[in-house]
């Protein structure tokens, strides 16, 4: 059983440093709120790394448009 724990556990790890990469590659280093991006959860990352993703979005670009 504590094999299987120690697995799933460096799994998520291995998740939240490609986020953090992510992001630290997008130049975000505080969220939404302030906090550093180092002390944030997993969840809190993915969160902070979509509202990263639409900021990079070049709205005015015809291939962007909605309609």
């Amino acid at each position: 059983m504590g094999r299987l724990y120690d697995a799933v556990q460096s799994q998520n790890q291995m998740k939240r440093n490609f986020v953090l990469g992510r992001l630290k590659e997008l130049k975000v280093t505080h969220s939404q709120e302030g906090q550093p991006i180092e002390l944030l959860d997993y969840d809190e990352l993915k969160y902070e790394l979509v509202l990263a993703a639409f900021k990079e979005i070049d709205a005015t670009s015809d291939a962007n448009k909605w309609f």
